[in-house]
């Protein structure tokens, strides 16, 4: 319950922190990728705008003017934590990087697309993410 204006929604800060490291090693991957080893020219450089943009908007979110714009600052990250995921899975199944290489970037991709989800959908229903991390992590 809150009496005067809305309070101001924020993305829970460890989520800021997760991103912003993911981001880092992101970039450190593209970095160290040879193209000749057969990395198409149009794939890294989707998985480098992807893999750093989820904590752009996710910083966004914070200064959302409505709960609206809040939702879809957060659903824009979800959609680029999704493009991320899906692009390193093509990396590991097509043998450019060992998949022993790409688990720890695979799995912190996977929990951030859970988290952000979630932080959605207890926005939608009203919650707060502290209320979701409560009961769910």
């Amino acid at each position: 319950m809150q009496n005067g204006p809305e309070k101001k929604r924020r993305p829970p800060p460890e989520i800021l922190d997760r991103t912003f490291a993911f981001a880092v090693r992101i970039v450190k991957l593209c970095d160290g990728l040879d193209e000749r080893r057969g990395v198409p020219r149009i794939l890294m450089p989707q998985i480098l705008r992807a893999g750093t943009s989820i904590v752009s908007n996710l910083e966004e979110a914070q200064s959302g003017q409505s709960r609206a714009d809040f939702i879809s600052k957060m659903a824009i990250a979800l959609k680029e934590a999704r493009e991320v995921h899906v692009g390193l899975r093509i990396l590991a199944q097509a043998g450019v990087i060992p998949v022993q290489k790409l688990d720890p970037l695979l799995l912190e991709a996977e929990e951030i697309k859970r988290v952000l989800a979630s932080i959605i959908i207890a926005t939608k229903n009203g919650r707060s993410h502290q209320d979701r991390e409560t009961r769910n992590f």
